[in-house]
């Protein structure tokens, strides 16, 4: 076994501590155990939880007593100067996320794990994105679905031509909030688009002039409808039919996540354009976010690249903020990446 790397959690809350309880009970809870950053962490064998942050100090000792923490904080900045970290996972509300990423890179920190939404504007994107390259920190966004078995099998298939040429993804994953749930839906359209770059996106949200404070808007809208157009000339669909599952359509057939990843399906294109179901490969259900912590750290043993890495995290960010600046402009095409950096999706409570 190689080295084991000292981590440290900024954020005590649902999902760095306690989300695990929310699931542990449901049907297929194995699409999601261990779920929270400190239960992952801890299950990983090769890293080490040794200190938490928090502002309120009763849920750092929280959630220290809970995974045996020897040392707790109430300033992150504090813990990340003192504790010789290796990683920082970030699992606060989304407001601190482009200033805690920007301070570890500068502090020694070698890789940083954060939690969606990635940031609150493309001006906290383009920040991070400059301050772990300047140092050579490594990154992996909390869009966990790319980590798994299932849909790495899904897109290997798809690079293989199981399914002829790629043309279209589709998710139906419901009006779900821009920040807080279709960040996952776009990068799961990215990711399964092979994380092709992005020519431009056109969407409808729910939200009101009213709703904008100067460059600020106020709430998390829900996108009712997107498109996006990949430079591969491959299409992007975000309908608002539920369920949690994606399409991908090919010239020769097709693939669906069934029912938020328990399994999928793959179908061939016959005679007469009959699609004919076949035998898919099988993949294991597993744990995104412990995948997620063991690819920092086969990036950090290696020095490889990781799997969702700071340039398709703030793709797949900037293919949200794009949607919404589309319904602002009468839902005309938006082109990537945006000209205007400077406005932000910051409900008051982010």
């Amino acid at each position: 076994m190689g080295k084991t790397y000292r981590v440290g959690l900024v954020g005590c809350g649902r999902m760095g501590t306690t989300i695990d309880d929310e699931v542990r009970d449901r049907p297929n809870a194995d699409l999601f155990l261990p779920y929270s950053h400190a239960a992952a962490v801890v299950a990983c064998d090769r890293t080490d939880l040794v200190a938490v942050s928090d502002p309120f100090a009763e849920k750092a000792q929280a959630a220290a007593d809970r995974y045996d923490v020897p040392t707790t904080y109430t300033d992150a900045e504090e813990m990340i100067r003192k504790e010789g970290l290796d990683v920082v996972c970030i699992a606060t509300r989304p407001s601190p996320h482009a200033p805690v990423t920007i301070f570890a890179a500068e502090n020694g920190v070698g890789a940083v794990y954060c939690e969606k939404p990635l940031c609150n504007s493309p001006a906290e994107a383009d920040a991070m994105a400059a301050a772990l390259a300047a140092k050579g920190v490594l990154f992996n966004y909390g869009t966990q679905r790319r980590y798994v078995a299932l849909y790495q099998r899904m897109r290997s298939m798809v690079e293989a031509g199981d399914i002829g040429d790629l043309q279209a993804i589709v998710a139906n994953c419901g009006a779900s909030s821009a920040q807080w749930g279709h960040t996952h839906t776009a990068d799961m359209l990215l990711y399964l688009s092979g994380d092709a770059d992005v020519d431009f996106v056109q969407g409808t949200a729910r939200f009101q002039d009213s709703d904008w404070d100067g460059n600020r808007l106020t709430v998390d809208p829900a996108i009712e409808q997107g498109y996006v157009r990949f430079a591969t000339g491959v299409h992007g669909y975000l309908v608002a039919s539920g369920g949690y599952e994606f399409e991908i359509s090919g010239s020769e057939g097709k693939l669906r996540t069934l029912s938020n990843g328990i399994g999928y399906t793959w179908r061939r294109t016959a005679e007469f354009d009959e699609l004919v179901e076949q035998d898919a490969p099988a993949a294991p259900i597993e744990s995104g976010t412990l995948r997620a912590i063991e690819d920092l750290v086969t990036a950090l043993d290696g020095g490889s690249e990781t799997m969702g890495g700071i340039d398709c995290a703030r793709l797949s960010q900037e293919i949200i903020f794009g949607l919404v600046a589309s319904h602002r402009a009468d839902g005309r095409r938006v082109e990537l990446p945006l000209a205007d950096r400077d406005w932000s999706i910051q409900p008051d409570n982010y």
